[in-house]
């Protein structure tokens, strides 16, 4: 999972992989029948584990404001961990759908697509309930959000430093008001 998520699937070799874990191509391939297999079962491994914590709260934060400041606060710590890769690795590992696995880009590119929803949905719910103004774009608000956290896992990949990440998080949060009234 780490390897994947350091070097990004198409930068990854199967020599480096079978090293990583101790087995031969052959028993690779029995195990996970390809290379996107593998990375599928890591990507599953990377949700289950080192991704959690930044979409958890979405539904329960009492706000639309609280969820999202949650979402780019956990992503600030969850992007620069000391004992991991940096950034996100749905976000790095495939993003230019030109690469050599265009099943592995679809699957990348769709689970950023969830997580738009998922933020989206957040947000309409919040305008429904009177917390966010009638005019709200919630489609551009969360399209917003979500390329700003992209950003911050780039940023994190380029080495900047967690105390920045979260101030950078914070710096989006004081500018909510005005964000929520962008038509």
């Amino acid at each position: 999972m780490e390897l994947f998520w350091q070097k990004g699937f198409d930068n990854t070799s199967l020599s480096e992989l079978t090293a990583c874990m101790g087995l031969n191509p052959p028993s690779l391939y029995a195990s996970f029948k390809s290379k996107e297999g593998l990375f599928n079962e890591a990507l599953a491994r990377y949700e289950e584990t080192e991704g959690k914590g930044i979409w958890e709260h979405l539904e329960e934060a009492a706000t639309a404001r609280e969820a999202v400041e949650q979402l780019l606060h956990a992503s600030a710590l969850n992007f620069s961990r000391q004992d991991k890769p940096k950034g996100c690795m749905i976000v790095l590992s495939a993003p230019q759908m030109c690469g050599s696995s265009s099943t592995i880009c679809e699957e990348l590119r769709l689970k950023r697509k969830r997580s738009m929803q998922l933020l989206h949905s957040r947000l309409e719910r919040a305008k429904r309930e009177g917390e966010l103004p009638e005019q709200t774009d919630c489609a551009g608000l969360a399209n917003l959000v979500l390329t700003f956290q992209h950003g911050m896992s780039i940023q994190a990949r380029d080495g900047t430093s967690r105390q920045t990440l979260v101030k950078l998080a914070e710096q989006f949060i004081s500018a909510w008001e005005c964000l929520i009234h962008i038509r």
